[in-house]
């Protein structure tokens, strides 16, 4: 069993489970964003649910938009009368668009969600038919095409941001919630608080990277969070990052597009072809069982070297 130099010290993470608390969720802007004309928005008992329940952003995002979709669907209809048969017809028309069985499972949760959660019907759908899981192997990038979308980085931000999603497998929203505190240069680890699925855990910190985010400091002077706006002092936005990414990997000449969680990927792969026991991966990513983090053993190269080949 291989393991990354320094990392038997940071496993003794915790996945403190925290209750589905997550201190950010924000549905202001949902309550507050000009309605268009003939509009069907959610209610708003839908918004103080996700509130109450402290669901993430993205989780809130998605689950208004999918349910705004579905009533705006039935526009004319009072919601409490829509039964199971007009959600079947609703899903068939979904998979007539051609949407992904995600996206469709992902509309099945925010249906369910209003009628059990909000209106207090338990299992009022239990019986609608939830399409199959797709099966998608992760897009990775070798450690070459990584090294030269790093080091033809000029600006030191963008480099240090592009190196700790790679470096520490972290996701975006991971890394824009990232506050100073969290950077633990003494034990080089990184502390990931209410990640996906309210746990928080650590990750290592890379010594080079350090190197760099002590250049960023000196010249960008964070306040709270490590990557945050000089105006109004809050995270980076996503968007941003997914553009950095983007110009980035154009610059060093890669055709495909790479996405921030391509480069999380292609950390758990790099892992796992040096060697790396699974279940320290599992660790370092915050999966709740390797079986998640399996998937990688389908695109891992080191695996396909050991194929007697057939030819010579």
């Amino acid at each position: 069993m291989k393991v990354l130099p320094g990392l038997i010290a940071t496993i003794f993470f915790k996945d403190k489970k925290l209750n589905s608390d997550n201190k950010n969720t924000d549905v202001s802007w949902f309550r507050n964003r000009p309605i268009k004309k003939h509009f069907r928005a959610c209610p708003d008992e839908f918004l103080q649910k996700l509130e109450l329940k402290k669901y993430s952003n993205s989780t809130v995002k998605n689950y208004v938009h999918s349910f705004e979709k579905f009533i705006n669907y039935y526009k004319e209809r009072e919601l409490f009368s829509i039964n199971e048969n007009d959600i079947r017809i609703y899903l068939k028309k979904l998979v007539n668009e051609d949407r992904s069985n995600s996206y469709i499972n992902m509309s099945i949760n925010a249906i369910k969600f209003y009628y059990e959660m909000v209106l207090g019907m338990p299992n009022r759908f239990y019986s609608i038919e939830r399409p199959r899981k797709e099966s998608k192997l992760p897009k990775v990038l070798s450690k070459e095409e990584i090294i030269a979308i790093i080091n033809l980085t000029n600006n030191i931000k963008h480099k240090c941001i592009i190196s700790l999603l790679y470096s520490s497998g972290l996701r975006r929203n991971e890394l824009l919630q990232l506050k100073i505190k969290d950077i633990d240069s003494k034990r080089m680890v990184i502390r990931v608080e209410q990640a996906k699925g309210n746990k928080d855990r650590y990750t290592v910190l890379n010594k080079s990277v350090l190197e760099d985010l002590r250049k960023y400091f000196k010249i960008y002077r964070p306040k709270t969070y490590l990557f945050e706006s000089p105006i109004s002092g809050n995270p980076y936005s996503s968007s941003s990052v997914l553009q950095i990414v983007v110009k980035s990997a154009k610059n060093a000449g890669i055709k495909q597009r790479v996405t921030p969680h391509m480069l999380r990927h292609s950390f758990a792969t790099h892992l796992l072809e040096s060697g790396t026991d699974i279940r320290y991966i599992q660790l370092l990513l915050g999966h709740n069982s390797t079986k998640t983090t399996e998937i990688y053993t389908h695109v891992a190269t080191s695996s396909f070297t050991e194929i007697k080949d057939l030819l010579s």
